[in-house]
């Protein structure tokens, strides 16, 4: 996922953004102390089972998109953007999408703030025969069920929470 762009992994400290569409554009995102704290308190609300700590990490992923927008210029990207939206720059594709979730998932990991699940590879789907259009997302795994989730914020625009959704369902959308 990463050798495929010429960036590196995640750490606990900072993280590659990709946009522009295949991470043509990229940017480097510096956790802070108060980002830390900030998604500590987010991910605090799911602590509960694993429904609730995934209902914290699309709120956490919208503070992402809220950290990232400004800094990149993404504050306008639109849903399930690709090469037809024309705003490449503005954009993330779902190969961005898909990176920038999964990386940003790994740091929260890494920061021990996922309790009920960990992170998973991500999964693709597509048929043009049966007209579904190639994606990919970002996948968590419930720790008890083993039960994967997508984490997908490319089918939504900036600052709307990501679809999560068993990967099973996912599979079967358009």
């Amino acid at each position: 996922m990463y050798t495929s762009v010429s960036i590196n992994p995640p750490t606990a400290e900072e993280m590659t953004i990709c946009y522009g569409f295949v991470c043509r554009r990229r940017a480097t995102l510096d956790f802070t102390a108060s980002d830390k704290a900030e998604l500590t308190k987010i991910l605090a609300a799911g602590k509960a089972n694993a429904q609730a700590e995934r209902a914290a990490i699309q709120k956490a992923v919208i503070w992402f998109d809220k950290r990232v927008g400004p800094m990149i210029g993404t504050t306008s990207r639109v849903a399930n953007a690709d090469i037809r939206s024309g705003a490449a720059a503005g954009n993330f594709d779902c190969w961005d999408s898909t990176r920038n979730t999964s990386s940003f998932l790994f740091v929260l990991q890494e920061w021990g703030l996922l309790k009920h699940h960990t992170v998973g590879n991500p999964r693709y789907r597509g048929n043009i025969l049966a007209m579904q259009l190639p994606h990919n997302t970002a996948v968590l795994v419930e720790n008890e069920s083993k039960i994967e989730w997508v984490v997908d914020m490319w089918t939504t625009k900036y600052m709307q929470p990501p679809d999560v959704m068993l990967v099973e369902t996912w599979l079967k959308k358009d």
